[in-house]
């Protein structure tokens, strides 16, 4: 690596606007744990395996359905 670079002449990234954005997010340990287990299994970070799935299901416009279960 050099001691210093020159700038001077370079230029902004043109997809700049379409970097990810962090956010704070709450998981159930047990979602957190499946993700991370397939992480290993794959080979790819487990936050972008959460982004992957989020991203199909907004592109599929997938629907959450809500089931709600009787207390004991």
């Amino acid at each position: 690596m050099r001691k210093e670079y020159d700038f001077s002449t370079a230029k902004r990234n043109p997809y700049s606007k379409r970097v990810k954005r962090q956010v704070t997010i709450r998981l159930d340990e047990d979602t957190l744990h499946w993700f991370r287990a397939l992480a290993e299994d794959t080979g790819l970070p487990y936050q972008t395996l959460i982004n992957l799935y989020l991203r199909d299901c907004a592109a599929s416009k997938r629907k959450l359905r809500m089931r709600w279960r009787a207390g004991p």
